[in-house]
């Protein structure tokens, strides 16, 4: 495969992209005949694009570091079908936005770490994926708190406060040191040899235990408390998250209070 093929941006992404910029179009513009449907086009679209641009910060930070080998296996390509585990990096976390309103990455891109020199380089590595979803986060929230959204349709304010949601619970989620989850990946180059082979069996299930922990009510609503309470610092208020994940679940009835208010 030519290297430009390798690296220039696939049509797939594109298109995801595309879906996310006509969608988001059709809820701002109340031009959709169920606007439900199109809040749950935009977000899930632009999600996929975010959990792309996520696994794309692991691969150029890797290709950075030494692993010559990430081009040729097509992840600078932002194509989600090049992934390792398209079940674990695109199919699950949308369906954990949908069961549970929860982002959270999955992971994606080999890297051969024997290519790379350097506990620092490891642990950035795995730190860029989740400073992606930071990063995401402050474009979703920067209208919040710019006071940037005079006049700007509720339904879309709501949409972008679900998205910043998504943004700011990966950015924490992934960042918990659980094998299997960025989190672990920075801290496990400084960890011993053997503590590192006997976690080493627990990565695959660090992230179903992660989610099935967030089940638990009283973890649960720790852990929203705080997402909630990040959230309005960055000028996005509960209402506007809440009634964005009401919204987006254009199956279910709608609340009241956010019908009301749109």
């Amino acid at each position: 495969m030519p290297t430009n093929e390798r690296q220039g941006i696939s049509p797939v992404f594109l298109g995801i992209a595309a879906v996310a910029a006509v969608s988001g179009w059709a809820v701002w513009t109340d031009f959709a005949d169920r606007p439900g449907f199109a809040t749950f086009l935009f977000v899930t679209a632009a999600w996929v694009v975010s959990l792309c641009l996520h696994e794309y910060a692991h691969a150029r930070t890797a290709l950075h570091s030494g692993d010559i080998s990430i081009a040729a296996k097509g992840y600078l390509t932002l194509n989600p079908l090049r992934y390792t585990h398209a079940l674990l990096s695109i199919v699950l976390p949308v369906l954990f936005v949908i069961m549970g309103g929860i982002g959270l990455p999955g992971g994606a891109v080999f890297i051969e770490r024997g290519r790379i020199r350097g506990r620092w380089r490891h642990s950035l590595i795995s730190a860029a994926g989740p400073l992606t979803n930071v990063l995401f986060a402050i474009v979703c929230t920067a209208p919040f708190w710019l006071d940037a959204l005079d006049g700007v349709p509720a339904a879309f304010r709501y949409a972008l406060g679900f998205l910043a949601l998504l943004q700011v619970t990966a950015a924490i989620l992934n960042s918990v040191p659980v094998p299997g989850l960025d989190g672990y990946g920075v801290i496990e180059p400084w960890l011993s040899h053997a503590v590192r082979r006997q976690v080493e069996p627990f990565a695959p299930f660090g992230l179903i235990a992660v989610f099935a922990l967030l089940w638990v009510p009283g973890v649960n609503a720790a852990f929203f408390d705080m997402v909630d309470a990040l959230l309005r610092s960055l000028g996005v208020s509960n209402f506007d998250s809440y009634c964005g994940l009401d919204a987006y679940r254009f199956w279910q009835s709608p609340n009241a209070i956010c019908s009301l208010n749109g």
